[in-house]
């Protein structure tokens, strides 16, 4: 039995409760050759904790809390410096929305700077993978 779900063109489902043995997230990967667009997204290849029935609660949580974190840290260890009374000082002015925002926003330059990583990666692969080894007759 499989949960699914439509979201842009993409297909969302949950995998059956019993394991598919030796049906891994990067033999789906390799073996399919649909669109990105088709292919499917599973729950349990994601690195965040989604429970069945409860994803779009976890998903809330998530998008509330990690930003605000993020934010903290950020606050924490870049702004006061590693100063606690300072850093107490500036979480006392702050309100919750800015401390998110900022958050929001150092998670979205990190997001980027890997998006761009990877853009890289690919584009240096598969120009290596053009260039023929000279070999002497």
């Amino acid at each position: 039995m499989t949960v699914t779900a439509h979201v842009m063109h993409a297909t969302v489902t949950h995998p059956p409760l019993e394991k598919d043995i030796g049906s891994s997230a990067k033999e789906r990967h390799i073996g399919s050759s649909a669109k990105f667009s088709q292919k499917e997204v599973h729950f349990s290849d994601t690195p965040l904790f989604f429970p069945r029935g409860l994803e779009k609660l976890f998903l809330a949580i998530y998008f509330i809390s990690l930003p605000y974190l993020a934010g903290l840290l950020f606050l924490f260890f870049y702004i006061s410096e590693r100063k606690v009374k300072l850093f107490f000082s500036l979480f006392d002015q702050s309100s919750f929305i800015l401390t998110w925002a900022i958050g929001y926003e150092a998670i979205a330059a990190l997001i980027m700077l890997y998006i761009v990583k990877m853009g890289l990666t690919f584009a240096y692969g598969s120009q290596k993978q053009k260039r023929k080894q000279f070999r002497r007759p």
